[in-house]
Protein backbone atom coordinates (compact mmCIF):
# COMPACT_ATOMS: atom_id res chain seq x y z
CA UNK A 1 0.00 0.00 0.00
CA UNK A 2 1.26 3.48 -0.88
CA UNK A 3 1.57 6.37 1.56
CA UNK A 4 -1.31 8.85 1.27
CA UNK A 5 -1.43 12.49 2.31
CA UNK A 6 -4.19 15.05 2.73
CA UNK A 7 -2.89 18.07 0.83
CA UNK A 8 -5.97 20.27 0.81
CA UNK A 9 -9.04 20.91 2.96
CA UNK A 10 -12.06 23.17 2.64
CA UNK A 11 -15.16 23.71 4.70
CA UNK A 12 -18.24 25.90 4.99
CA UNK A 13 -19.44 27.27 8.26
CA UNK A 14 -21.92 24.81 9.74
CA UNK A 15 -25.30 26.35 10.52
CA UNK A 16 -28.90 26.89 9.46
CA UNK A 17 -28.92 28.11 5.86
CA UNK A 18 -32.45 27.92 4.40
CA UNK A 19 -31.40 29.96 1.36
CA UNK A 20 -28.38 27.82 0.42
CA UNK A 21 -28.73 24.66 -1.65
CA UNK A 22 -26.54 21.57 -1.73
CA UNK A 23 -24.67 22.72 -4.84
CA UNK A 24 -23.71 26.00 -3.19
CA UNK A 25 -22.46 24.28 -0.02
CA UNK A 26 -20.42 21.73 -1.98
CA UNK A 27 -19.01 24.44 -4.24
CA UNK A 28 -17.60 26.43 -1.31
CA UNK A 29 -15.98 23.46 0.40
CA UNK A 30 -14.58 21.80 -2.74
CA UNK A 31 -13.16 24.99 -4.25
CA UNK A 32 -11.60 25.74 -0.86
CA UNK A 33 -9.93 22.33 -0.78
CA UNK A 34 -8.69 22.67 -4.37
CA UNK A 35 -7.22 26.10 -3.69
CA UNK A 36 -5.60 24.89 -0.47
CA UNK A 37 -4.00 21.92 -2.24
CA UNK A 38 -2.65 23.72 -5.29
CA UNK A 39 -4.01 21.07 -7.66
CA UNK A 40 -5.97 21.62 -10.85
CA UNK A 41 -9.38 20.08 -11.35
CA UNK A 42 -8.00 17.91 -14.13
CA UNK A 43 -5.59 16.32 -11.62
CA UNK A 44 -8.51 14.71 -9.74
CA UNK A 45 -8.78 11.05 -10.73
CA UNK A 46 -11.95 10.21 -8.81
CA UNK A 47 -14.39 11.73 -6.34
CA UNK A 48 -16.01 10.18 -3.26
CA UNK A 49 -19.04 12.08 -1.98
CA UNK A 50 -20.70 11.38 1.37
CA UNK A 51 -24.28 12.33 2.16
CA UNK A 52 -26.98 10.83 4.34
CA UNK A 53 -30.33 12.56 3.95
CA UNK A 54 -30.48 14.70 0.79
CA UNK A 55 -33.18 12.47 -0.66
CA UNK A 56 -35.53 12.99 2.28
CA UNK A 57 -34.65 16.64 2.85
CA UNK A 58 -34.26 17.99 -0.70
CA UNK A 59 -35.61 15.27 -3.00
CA UNK A 60 -32.22 14.72 -4.64
CA UNK A 61 -31.60 10.98 -4.67
CA UNK A 62 -29.04 8.70 -6.33
CA UNK A 63 -26.57 10.91 -8.26
CA UNK A 64 -25.85 13.42 -5.50
CA UNK A 65 -22.11 13.56 -6.15
CA UNK A 66 -22.47 14.04 -9.90
CA UNK A 67 -25.16 16.70 -9.46
CA UNK A 68 -23.12 18.77 -7.00
CA UNK A 69 -19.71 18.42 -8.71
CA UNK A 70 -20.67 18.87 -12.38
CA UNK A 71 -21.41 22.61 -12.00
CA UNK A 72 -17.78 22.96 -10.84
CA UNK A 73 -16.47 21.32 -13.98
CA UNK A 74 -15.60 18.12 -12.10
CA UNK A 75 -17.15 15.45 -14.28
CA UNK A 76 -16.25 12.60 -16.58
CA UNK A 77 -14.36 10.88 -13.76
CA UNK A 78 -15.58 8.10 -11.46
CA UNK A 79 -17.88 9.61 -8.83
CA UNK A 80 -18.77 7.35 -5.90
CA UNK A 81 -21.82 8.23 -3.83
CA UNK A 82 -21.40 7.06 -0.23
CA UNK A 83 -24.14 6.81 2.39
CA UNK A 84 -23.31 5.51 5.86
CA UNK A 85 -25.45 7.59 8.22
CA UNK A 86 -23.46 10.13 10.25
CA UNK A 87 -20.24 8.40 9.15
CA UNK A 88 -20.94 9.01 5.44
CA UNK A 89 -18.08 11.39 4.62
CA UNK A 90 -15.54 9.64 6.87
CA UNK A 91 -16.45 6.41 5.08
CA UNK A 92 -16.02 8.24 1.77
CA UNK A 93 -12.60 9.35 3.04
CA UNK A 94 -11.67 5.74 3.80
CA UNK A 95 -12.61 4.71 0.27
CA UNK A 96 -10.71 7.64 -1.20
CA UNK A 97 -7.67 6.74 0.87
CA UNK A 98 -7.95 3.15 -0.34
CA UNK A 99 -8.18 4.31 -3.96
CA UNK A 100 -4.89 6.20 -3.66
CA UNK A 101 -3.12 3.72 -1.36
CA UNK A 102 -3.89 0.86 -3.74
CA UNK A 103 -2.33 2.71 -6.68
CA UNK A 104 -5.59 3.09 -8.57
CA UNK A 105 -5.46 6.91 -8.44
CA UNK A 106 -2.77 9.48 -7.66
CA UNK A 107 -5.16 12.20 -6.55
CA UNK A 108 -8.80 12.08 -5.39
CA UNK A 109 -11.43 14.40 -3.98
CA UNK A 110 -13.50 13.55 -0.90
CA UNK A 111 -16.52 15.68 -0.03
CA UNK A 112 -19.38 15.47 2.44
CA UNK A 113 -22.49 17.61 2.63
CA UNK A 114 -25.90 17.83 4.25
CA UNK A 115 -29.03 19.99 4.21
CA UNK A 116 -30.66 18.91 7.46
CA UNK A 117 -32.28 22.10 8.75
CA UNK A 118 -35.95 22.64 7.95
CA UNK A 119 -38.56 24.97 9.40
CA UNK A 120 -40.58 21.84 10.18
CA UNK A 121 -38.43 20.06 12.77
CA UNK A 122 -40.43 16.88 12.33
CA UNK A 123 -39.00 16.55 8.83
CA UNK A 124 -35.47 16.71 10.23
CA UNK A 125 -36.27 14.30 13.05
CA UNK A 126 -37.84 11.88 10.57
CA UNK A 127 -34.72 11.96 8.42
CA UNK A 128 -32.55 11.20 11.44
CA UNK A 129 -34.91 8.41 12.52
CA UNK A 130 -34.13 6.47 9.35
CA UNK A 131 -30.67 5.79 10.82
CA UNK A 132 -32.19 2.80 12.59
CA UNK A 133 -33.78 -0.41 11.26
CA UNK A 134 -37.20 1.05 10.45
CA UNK A 135 -38.85 -2.40 10.42
CA UNK A 136 -37.54 -3.96 13.61
CA UNK A 137 -35.37 -1.38 15.39
CA UNK A 138 -37.89 -0.18 17.96
CA UNK A 139 -39.06 -3.72 18.72
CA UNK A 140 -35.47 -4.89 19.09
CA UNK A 141 -34.77 -2.15 21.64
CA UNK A 142 -37.88 -3.03 23.62
CA UNK A 143 -36.89 -6.71 23.71
CA UNK A 144 -33.29 -5.79 24.48
CA UNK A 145 -34.32 -3.72 27.50
CA UNK A 146 -36.56 -6.54 28.71
CA UNK A 147 -33.68 -9.07 28.43
CA UNK A 148 -31.59 -6.71 30.53
CA UNK A 149 -34.30 -6.59 33.18
CA UNK A 150 -34.96 -2.89 32.61
CA UNK A 151 -38.44 -1.62 33.33
CA UNK A 152 -38.13 1.65 31.43
CA UNK A 153 -38.12 1.67 27.64
CA UNK A 154 -35.01 2.90 25.84
CA UNK A 155 -36.99 5.11 23.44
CA UNK A 156 -39.14 7.27 25.70
CA UNK A 157 -42.23 9.35 25.03
CA UNK A 158 -41.50 12.08 22.49
CA UNK A 159 -38.58 10.28 20.87
CA UNK A 160 -38.53 11.09 17.15
CA UNK A 161 -41.08 13.92 17.50
CA UNK A 162 -39.77 16.25 20.19
CA UNK A 163 -36.15 15.21 19.69
CA UNK A 164 -33.97 12.88 17.67
CA UNK A 165 -34.20 9.23 18.70
CA UNK A 166 -30.41 9.31 19.03
CA UNK A 167 -30.74 11.46 22.16
CA UNK A 168 -32.60 8.59 23.84
CA UNK A 169 -29.91 6.16 22.73
CA UNK A 170 -27.15 8.32 24.18
CA UNK A 171 -28.94 8.54 27.52
CA UNK A 172 -29.18 4.74 27.51
CA UNK A 173 -25.50 4.30 26.57
CA UNK A 174 -24.26 6.73 29.23
CA UNK A 175 -26.01 5.13 32.22
CA UNK A 176 -23.38 2.44 32.91
CA UNK A 177 -20.61 5.07 32.66
CA UNK A 178 -22.38 7.13 35.30
CA UNK A 179 -22.89 4.10 37.51
CA UNK A 180 -19.42 2.61 37.06
CA UNK A 181 -17.25 5.72 37.08
CA UNK A 182 -19.21 8.31 39.07
CA UNK A 183 -19.84 10.64 36.15
CA UNK A 184 -22.62 13.18 36.77
CA UNK A 185 -24.71 15.65 34.83
CA UNK A 186 -22.36 18.39 36.07
CA UNK A 187 -19.40 16.60 34.49
CA UNK A 188 -21.21 16.57 31.16
CA UNK A 189 -22.07 20.25 31.57
CA UNK A 190 -18.37 21.03 32.06
CA UNK A 191 -17.61 19.26 28.79
CA UNK A 192 -20.27 21.38 27.07
CA UNK A 193 -18.81 24.57 28.56
CA UNK A 194 -15.38 23.58 27.26
CA UNK A 195 -16.72 22.84 23.80
CA UNK A 196 -18.67 26.09 23.58
CA UNK A 197 -15.46 27.90 24.50
CA UNK A 198 -13.63 26.06 21.73
CA UNK A 199 -16.46 26.80 19.29
CA UNK A 200 -16.20 30.50 20.09
CA UNK A 201 -12.69 30.34 18.60
CA UNK A 202 -13.80 28.51 15.44
CA UNK A 203 -15.11 30.60 12.50
CA UNK A 204 -16.69 27.45 11.02
CA UNK A 205 -18.75 26.62 14.12
CA UNK A 206 -22.54 26.91 14.21
CA UNK A 207 -22.41 28.30 17.77
CA UNK A 208 -19.65 30.81 18.49
CA UNK A 209 -20.40 31.96 22.02
CA UNK A 210 -19.07 30.95 25.43
CA UNK A 211 -21.55 29.73 28.03
CA UNK A 212 -21.47 29.15 31.78
CA UNK A 213 -22.03 25.93 33.69
CA UNK A 214 -25.35 27.29 34.95
CA UNK A 215 -26.48 28.19 31.43
CA UNK A 216 -25.80 24.65 30.25
CA UNK A 217 -27.60 23.05 33.18
CA UNK A 218 -30.59 25.39 32.80
CA UNK A 219 -30.81 25.36 28.99
CA UNK A 220 -33.84 23.08 28.91
CA UNK A 221 -34.40 19.39 29.53
CA UNK A 222 -34.06 17.08 26.52
CA UNK A 223 -34.02 13.67 28.21
CA UNK A 224 -32.07 13.05 31.41
CA UNK A 225 -29.18 13.68 31.84
CA UNK A 226 -29.11 15.78 28.66
CA UNK A 227 -29.93 19.46 28.45
CA UNK A 228 -30.24 21.37 25.20
CA UNK A 229 -26.71 22.82 25.29
CA UNK A 230 -25.29 19.31 25.72
CA UNK A 231 -26.74 18.20 22.35
CA UNK A 232 -25.61 18.75 18.78
CA UNK A 233 -27.84 21.14 16.82
CA UNK A 234 -29.49 20.39 13.49
CA UNK A 235 -27.85 22.26 10.63
CA UNK A 236 -26.38 22.39 7.14
CA UNK A 237 -22.83 22.35 5.82
CA UNK A 238 -20.13 20.78 3.68
CA UNK A 239 -16.46 19.87 3.96
CA UNK A 240 -13.92 18.49 1.48
CA UNK A 241 -10.41 17.04 1.27
CA UNK A 242 -7.86 16.39 -1.46
CA UNK A 243 -5.79 13.19 -1.06
CA UNK A 244 -2.76 12.23 -3.09
CA UNK A 245 0.05 9.67 -3.15
CA UNK A 246 3.55 10.33 -1.82
CA UNK A 247 4.90 10.32 -5.36
CA UNK A 248 2.52 13.14 -6.31
CA UNK A 249 2.86 15.34 -3.23
CA UNK A 250 5.78 17.39 -4.54
CA UNK A 251 3.77 18.36 -7.64
CA UNK A 252 1.40 20.44 -5.55
CA UNK A 253 1.74 23.29 -3.07
CA UNK A 254 -0.54 21.95 -0.33
CA UNK A 255 1.05 21.14 3.04
CA UNK A 256 0.82 17.35 3.41
CA UNK A 257 -0.65 15.63 6.46
CA UNK A 258 -0.21 11.86 6.26
CA UNK A 259 -2.93 9.27 6.78
CA UNK A 260 -1.38 6.88 9.28
CA UNK A 261 -4.45 4.68 9.75
CA UNK A 262 -7.93 4.32 8.30
CA UNK A 263 -10.49 1.84 9.62
CA UNK A 264 -14.24 1.47 9.09
CA UNK A 265 -16.43 -1.07 10.85
CA UNK A 266 -20.06 -1.86 11.58
CA UNK A 267 -21.96 -2.65 14.73
CA UNK A 268 -23.59 -5.97 15.49
CA UNK A 269 -26.97 -7.12 16.70
CA UNK A 270 -25.10 -9.48 19.01
CA UNK A 271 -22.94 -6.78 20.60
CA UNK A 272 -24.34 -6.08 24.05
CA UNK A 273 -21.23 -5.03 25.93
CA UNK A 274 -18.33 -3.80 23.78
CA UNK A 275 -18.96 -0.85 21.47
CA UNK A 276 -17.80 -1.03 17.85
CA UNK A 277 -15.33 1.82 18.50
CA UNK A 278 -13.63 -0.30 21.14
CA UNK A 279 -13.44 -3.22 18.73
CA UNK A 280 -11.86 -1.11 15.96
CA UNK A 281 -9.46 0.90 18.12
CA UNK A 282 -6.65 -1.64 18.71
CA UNK A 283 -6.27 -2.37 15.00
CA UNK A 284 -6.33 1.33 14.18
CA UNK A 285 -3.50 2.11 16.58
CA UNK A 286 -1.59 -0.92 15.32
CA UNK A 287 -1.94 0.25 11.72
CA UNK A 288 -0.56 3.66 12.71
CA UNK A 289 2.27 2.10 14.71
CA UNK A 290 1.37 4.01 17.88
CA UNK A 291 -0.57 3.59 21.11
CA UNK A 292 -3.54 5.55 22.51
CA UNK A 293 -1.17 7.68 24.60
CA UNK A 294 0.56 8.99 21.48
CA UNK A 295 -2.45 10.98 20.25
CA UNK A 296 -1.89 14.74 20.61
CA UNK A 297 -5.34 15.99 19.57
CA UNK A 298 -8.61 14.22 18.77
CA UNK A 299 -12.06 14.96 17.34
CA UNK A 300 -14.68 12.51 18.63
CA UNK A 301 -18.32 12.06 17.68
CA UNK A 302 -19.96 14.02 20.49
CA UNK A 303 -23.56 14.26 19.34
CA UNK A 304 -24.04 14.76 23.08
CA UNK A 305 -21.58 15.95 25.72
CA UNK A 306 -21.48 12.58 27.54
CA UNK A 307 -20.43 10.80 24.36
CA UNK A 308 -17.15 12.73 24.36
CA UNK A 309 -15.84 11.06 27.51
CA UNK A 310 -17.54 7.76 26.62
CA UNK A 311 -15.68 7.70 23.29
CA UNK A 312 -12.32 8.43 24.92
CA UNK A 313 -12.89 5.50 27.29
CA UNK A 314 -13.95 3.18 24.46
CA UNK A 315 -10.84 4.10 22.44
CA UNK A 316 -8.58 3.29 25.40
CA UNK A 317 -7.36 6.89 25.62
CA UNK A 318 -8.92 7.74 28.99
CA UNK A 319 -9.05 5.08 31.74
CA UNK A 320 -12.65 4.83 32.90
CA UNK A 321 -11.77 5.18 36.57
CA UNK A 322 -10.01 8.48 35.76
CA UNK A 323 -12.83 9.98 33.69
CA UNK A 324 -14.05 12.38 36.40
CA UNK A 325 -10.51 13.56 37.05
CA UNK A 326 -9.87 14.17 33.35
CA UNK A 327 -12.93 16.43 33.18
CA UNK A 328 -12.43 18.18 36.53
CA UNK A 329 -8.72 18.85 35.97
CA UNK A 330 -9.12 20.19 32.44
CA UNK A 331 -7.26 17.39 30.65
CA UNK A 332 -9.61 17.75 27.66
CA UNK A 333 -8.93 21.47 27.20
CA UNK A 334 -6.87 22.86 24.32
CA UNK A 335 -3.98 23.26 26.76
CA UNK A 336 -4.67 19.98 28.56
CA UNK A 337 -3.19 16.49 28.45
CA UNK A 338 -5.62 15.28 25.76
CA UNK A 339 -7.10 18.19 23.76
CA UNK A 340 -10.49 16.92 22.59
CA UNK A 341 -12.90 18.50 20.13
CA UNK A 342 -10.87 21.66 19.69
CA UNK A 343 -13.32 22.62 16.92
CA UNK A 344 -16.12 22.81 19.48
CA UNK A 345 -17.25 19.31 18.61
CA UNK A 346 -20.58 18.36 17.14
CA UNK A 347 -22.50 19.98 20.01
CA UNK A 348 -21.05 23.42 19.15
CA UNK A 349 -19.53 23.24 15.67
CA UNK A 350 -22.71 21.51 14.49
CA UNK A 351 -23.68 18.15 13.06
CA UNK A 352 -24.83 18.23 9.41
CA UNK A 353 -24.45 14.48 9.39
CA UNK A 354 -23.13 13.85 5.87
CA UNK A 355 -20.47 16.53 6.36
CA UNK A 356 -19.48 15.70 9.93
CA UNK A 357 -16.64 13.24 9.30
CA UNK A 358 -14.96 15.45 6.70
CA UNK A 359 -15.41 18.40 9.06
CA UNK A 360 -13.53 16.52 11.78
CA UNK A 361 -10.72 15.80 9.33
CA UNK A 362 -10.59 19.50 8.41
CA UNK A 363 -9.98 20.30 12.08
CA UNK A 364 -7.26 17.71 12.63
CA UNK A 365 -5.44 18.68 9.43
CA UNK A 366 -5.62 22.33 10.50
CA UNK A 367 -4.24 21.45 13.94
CA UNK A 368 -1.35 19.38 12.59
CA UNK A 369 -0.46 22.14 10.15
CA UNK A 370 -0.54 24.74 12.94
CA UNK A 371 -3.38 26.63 11.22
CA UNK A 372 -6.05 26.46 13.95
CA UNK A 373 -5.69 30.04 15.18
CA UNK A 374 -6.87 30.74 18.74
CA UNK A 375 -7.74 27.09 19.33
CA UNK A 376 -4.32 25.80 18.24
CA UNK A 377 -2.82 22.95 20.27
CA UNK A 378 0.88 23.36 21.04
CA UNK A 379 3.02 21.45 18.47
CA UNK A 380 0.79 18.42 17.77
CA UNK A 381 2.32 15.65 15.67
CA UNK A 382 -0.45 13.04 15.71
CA UNK A 383 -4.22 13.54 15.51
CA UNK A 384 -7.25 11.28 15.38
CA UNK A 385 -10.89 11.36 14.29
CA UNK A 386 -13.73 9.19 15.60
CA UNK A 387 -17.01 9.32 13.67
CA UNK A 388 -19.99 7.02 14.24
CA UNK A 389 -23.40 6.78 12.65
CA UNK A 390 -26.76 5.07 12.83
CA UNK A 391 -28.02 2.45 15.26
CA UNK A 392 -27.84 -1.31 14.75
CA UNK A 393 -29.35 -3.19 17.64
CA UNK A 394 -28.08 -1.34 20.70
CA UNK A 395 -24.81 -0.11 19.17
CA UNK A 396 -23.62 2.31 16.51
CA UNK A 397 -24.26 0.92 13.03
CA UNK A 398 -21.15 2.47 11.46
CA UNK A 399 -17.82 3.66 12.84
CA UNK A 400 -14.83 5.26 11.13
CA UNK A 401 -11.50 5.89 12.87
CA UNK A 402 -8.59 7.79 11.29
CA UNK A 403 -5.13 8.72 12.53
CA UNK A 404 -3.04 11.46 10.94
CA UNK A 405 0.61 12.44 11.30
CA UNK A 406 2.74 15.40 10.23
Amino acid sequence: MRDVAVIGVGMTRFGKFPDRGIKDLVRESVLGAIEDSGIRKKDIGAAYVGNAAAGLMTGQEMIRGQVTLSPLGIEGIPVFNVENACASSSTAFHLGWLGVASGLYDCVLVAGFEKLYHSDKLKSFHALSTGIDVETGSTFLQDFAARKGQKAEILKMGSGTNRSIFMDMYTYWVRPYMENYGLTREHFARIAVKNHRNGSLNPHAQYQNEVSLEEVLNSGEVVYPLTRMMCAPIGDGAAACILCSRSAVDRFSGIPVWVAASKVGSGSLLAEEEAVAGVLAPGTFEQAGIGPGDIDVIEVHDATAPSEIMSLIQLGICPGDQACEWIDEGYLEITGRMPTNTSGGLETKGHPVGATGAGQIFEIVSQLRGHAGGRQVARPKTGMTHNGGGILGADAAAMALHIFKR
